[in-house]
């Protein structure tokens, strides 16, 4: 470890346990009797693996799904239905996911604020005019693998994103079921980090002078610090349970996507350098070399992200790749797949998502759940978080509770029969691994993610 690390760290801890109010820590959970039997329950799973892709609302991605409780047509701030337009998964423009379009899209529940909110339109491209960009639905022919996926195994048509902001906070969830600065804090990152050039960053090798901003429990935006956090992650529970993990990440440093990169005590440590690998096809030649982790995060490119106004459209092959690689492999019969959007990036969905304080839960998200065990042609309707899939990690693997979201959420166990294991068929997909594996090295990210 190096004397910047190592002095980062100290101050972080020093500041934090100043800044904080000890009394308000949680307690971290032990694994109880429950606990026992439902990690027996689970207990063919030896391998979980989180595929995450980006902004996403469940209305928009999986509008043609049966039992996904999705609509053609939404309301506006004037009380005035609005018709949701076919938008190509490619479509040139973006829309603000930040904070301030939660609450303008949720409205105070009417749902109804979504021509509010602002979005941008890619140069020299033709957009939809600002008031109706949120209102649109990718066709089912071209994202037709996830199609595949969701009728073969289990869907979760109320899957809520726990966070109502961007991807920085959203990822760090999917790490900690929270975005606290550190355990127990009642400020959580709220925002995507800037540089003080005004670009994105996150993690903590960011530039100095680089911040986030932090919510507290009254909804207010007006603390920043900077983005690496004191904060305990499922990542710290591993070792003592013999649980190996491991992160994929489109490149080293700091961005909004490499979650591990702003947890102080990760990034400052050994398994920094051995555990979070770029590109994320590295996953494809670990699983080939029998080096798969038991519990393993995948976070995708810029173009394979499904991000709005950033991808070209290969996310569905890129995601049937790796499931194809894992359902073919050795792997198969102990591994549980999840398929996540990290966040609802601004599109409409009609589902009030229950409010819990001033910055959770927000919009559903899509959720596939892919396994020998998942049910087939499953659609479960049971209320499901972020916090939900770690909680199916901390029962499968034995760990404790973080003490956070997981806390409240359920363990997703209803989209599964351990009773009865499925062979594996391939994922049909307009591109293979050999087009993913050919493609360069990019450190392109979303500078101007809304």
């Amino acid at each position: 470890m190096n004397g910047a690390r190592l002095f980062l760290l100290a101050t972080l801890v020093a500041v934090s346990g100043c800044a904080q109010n000890p009394g308000a820590t949680l307690p971290l959970g032990s694994p109880g009797s429950a606990l026992r039997s439902r990690t027996l329950l689970t207990s063919k799973i030896t391998h979980v693996v989180i595929i995450v892709q980006e902004n996403r609302t469940t209305n928009n991605l999986f509008n043609a799904l049966p039992g996904a409780e999705t609509v053609r047509v939404g309301m506006n701030s004037k009380g005035k239905p609005v018709a949701l337009r076919p938008q190509a998964l490619t479509a040139p423009y973006d829309l603000s996911h930040r904070h301030a379009a939660f609450t303008l899209s949720y409205a105070n529940g009417q749902m109804n604020g979504w021509n509010l909110i602002i979005s941008s339109c890619n140069k020299s491209a033709k957009c939809p005019r600002p008031g109706i960009r949120p209102y649109g639905y990718v066709p089912e022919g071209e994202v037709e693998p996830y199609y595949t996926m969701a009728t073969r195994y289990a869907f979760a048509s109320h899957m809520f994103q726990t966070n109502q902001g961007p991807s920085f906070p959203a990822h760090q969830y999917l790490l900690s079921g929270t975005s606290t600065i550190s355990d127990g804090s009642p400020l959580r990152a709220a925002e995507n980090p800037l540089t003080p050039q005004n670009k994105h960053t996150g993690g903590c090798d960011s530039p100095p002078g680089s911040y986030v901003a932090l919510i507290d429990p009254y909804g207010n935006e007006g603390q920043p610090t900077f983005p690496c956090f004191t904060r305990t992650s499922l990542l710290d529970f591993t070792g003592a349970a013999g649980v190996t993990w491991h992160y994929y990440q489109a490149q080293p440093g700091p961005g909004l996507w490499n979650g591990v990169d702003a947890l102080a005590q990760i990034w400052s440590g050994p398994q920094f350098s051995t555990n979070v690998t770029w590109p994320p096809t590295k996953i494809l030649s670990d699983i080939d070399a029998g080096t798969l982790a038991n519990l393993v995060w995948v976070t995708p490119t810029v173009k394979e992200s499904d991000h709005a106004g950033w991808t070209d459209g290969t996310g569905p092959s890129w995601v049937a790749t790796v499931v194809n690689k894992i359902g073919l492999s050795q792997y198969w019969n102990t591994t549980a797949i999840f398929v996540v959007w990290d966040d609802w990036g601004g599109w409409y969905d009609p589902m009030p998502p229950p409010q819990y304080n001033s910055y959770e839960l927000s919009f559903r998200v899509p959720l596939i759940v892919i396994s020998p065990y998942a049910r087939r042609h499953y659609i479960s309707t049971q209320q499901h978080e972020f916090g939900s899939i770690l909680k199916f990690a901390e029962e499968t693997f034995g760990l404790p509770s973080l003490g956070t979201t997981d806390v409240r959420s359920d363990d997703l166990l209803d989209c599964f029969n351990f009773n009865r294991a499925r062979k594996f068929v391939p994922i049909t997909a307009p591109l293979h691994a050999d087009y993913f594996l050919r493609q360069p090295a990019s450190d392109v990210s979303p500078d101007d993610d809304l």
